[in-house]
């Protein structure tokens, strides 16, 4: 359950913080008449969430009637969730000092607009968390035991309640927090959480006879690994660490898990500065030479001038 905890804290708190930065703006800008569709888009983002993740579990417990097709079918949703999880931390990590002023733009501009343009950039905003949560959430509770039952469902609305808390405390300065530190520990937990869905995604798709492989096990290590034992639930639990995968399993958990985690813990490089271009000295400047005056025509003789005559 703690992995399904980490999913509701992380994205809860994703979606937490933008709705703050929308809220902190509008209350800076003297612009509260604005709030209302700021929830309203909120709200609707959370239902669409919560209808999608009702259908994803409805498609899985009555739609699809074989065994080998629910089975494929949680191998799909497996698939597409570390896609989105892989992306997600990947993507926050790099908008992370940007995300504020993006949204600040994007929300002056929606002002401008009107109302259902604030609504609507609210609930873009917050849907996309929204979605990615139910589908990440249905991926991973199916991957341990119990399923999508109340334990999981309560242990993911437990962690959306905390991220709320922690960020209605960032909000008001009540509480402060390395949000670059957080993000990059439970972004590196979340990649181990990656990999157990994909581990379980796997040994679905060998269920569904997409993938061969079903019997031939990597490992037994069920005498040391007990899986009735707390430390054994909780591996498996949190990123789904079994006593005996199969060999596909265990090359799609290592083949994921170790190069995404040296790619995400690892510093990004800064862009190399442009290399400052030597200042040249300035010549002095030369002395311009007057121009030549022009020359002046002869000044006609007067009209009156006497003008002598030639001689016989």
């Amino acid at each position: 359950m703690f992995a399904t905890y980490l999913i509701g804290l992380r994205e809860g708190l994703e979606a937490t913080l933008v709705v703050s930065i929308l809220v902190a703006f509008l209350v800076k800008s003297q612009r509260r008449d604005r709030l209302p569709q700021v929830w309203a888009g909120v709200g609707a983002a959370v239902a669409l969430s919560v209808v999608f993740g009702s259908l994803i579990q409805y498609t899985s417990t009555s739609l699809l009637r074989t065994s080998e097709s629910r089975e494929f079918f949680e191998a799909v949703t497996s698939v597409a969730a570390v896609v989105f999880v892989t992306w997600m931390i990947f993507w926050m990590r790099k908008a992370a000092r940007s995300i504020a002023g993006e949204l600040r733009g994007k929300l002056t501009e929606a002002l401008a607009v009107g109302s259902l343009a604030v609504a609507g950039m609210a609930f873009l905003a917050v849907v996309r968390e929204g979605l990615e949560t139910a589908l990440i959430f249905y991926a991973a509770a199916e991957s341990v035991a119990g399923g999508t039952g109340a334990g999981s469902l309560l242990a993911l609305i437990g962690g959306i309640v905390t991220a709320v808390v922690i960020g209605f405390g960032l909000y008001r300065s009540a509480l402060k927090i390395n949000l670059s530190r957080f993000f990059t520990w439970t972004g590196a937990l979340l990649i181990l959480v990656a990999a157990g869905i994909l581990k379980y995604g796997v040994h679905d798709f060998q269920e569904a006879g997409v993938l061969p492989g079903l019997n031939d096990q990597a490992f037994d290590i069920s005498a040391t690994l007990d899986p009735n034992a707390w430390y054994g639930a909780l591996l498996a639990g949190m990123f789904n660490i079994t006593a005996a995968p199969t060999v596909l399993e265990l090359v799609a958990w290592v083949a994921y898990a170790v190069p995404v985690l040296v790619l995400f813990l690892r510093k990004p490089t800064q862009p190399p500065k442009p290399a400052a271009q030597p200042v040249r000295p300035t010549q002095p400047a030369q002395p311009v030479e007057p121009a030549e005056p022009a020359a002046t025509p002869a000044e006609p003789a007067p009209a009156d001038a006497a003008v002598p005559s030639p001689r016989a």
